[in-house]
């Protein structure tokens, strides 16, 4: 197991796909499976640096509250998302769904997020003037 970009880096070496480009194209003089198995590896990592910020975020507010429960729900987010990018650089992109199993811990930090924000916003003893 590497860091997902140390696994695009080696893709571009084994296909041949130079800086700057993002993804391979048929002008690439690619064959289509090996465009198909190096954009796998690219929209793999690209994915996850997409939702990253999202997860941070939340990561950050629902450890401020529930910190154990946020470092659990972290676990299962980084451990689907680890599973999703071998799943989707294999090559094939269906296999990408069996680290989907990371929405769990997204959706576990929102749920504490918007609990956290409820109990912030209900609190008793808050004067209004």
């Amino acid at each position: 197991m590497y860091p997902m970009g140390v696994g695009v880096m080696n893709a571009r070496k084994k296909y041949g796909i130079k800086y700057p480009t993002l993804y391979a194209t048929a002008a690439s003089g690619k064959k289509d499976k090996e465009i198909e198995a190096y954009n796998c590896v690219q929209r793999g990592h690209q994915n996850s640096l997409e939702n990253q910020p999202v997860f941070l975020i939340n990561m950050v507010l629902a450890g401020a509250r529930y910190p154990v429960c946020a470092s659990l729900a972290g676990c299962i987010y980084l451990v689907g998302r680890v599973v999703y990018f071998m799943g989707y650089s294999s090559g094939v992109a269906d296999r990408r769904l069996y680290g989907l199993f990371f929405y769990f811990g997204t959706l576990w930090l929102i749920g504490m997020v918007g609990r956290f924000a409820f109990e912030l916003l209900t609190a008793s003893g808050s004067s209004s003037v």
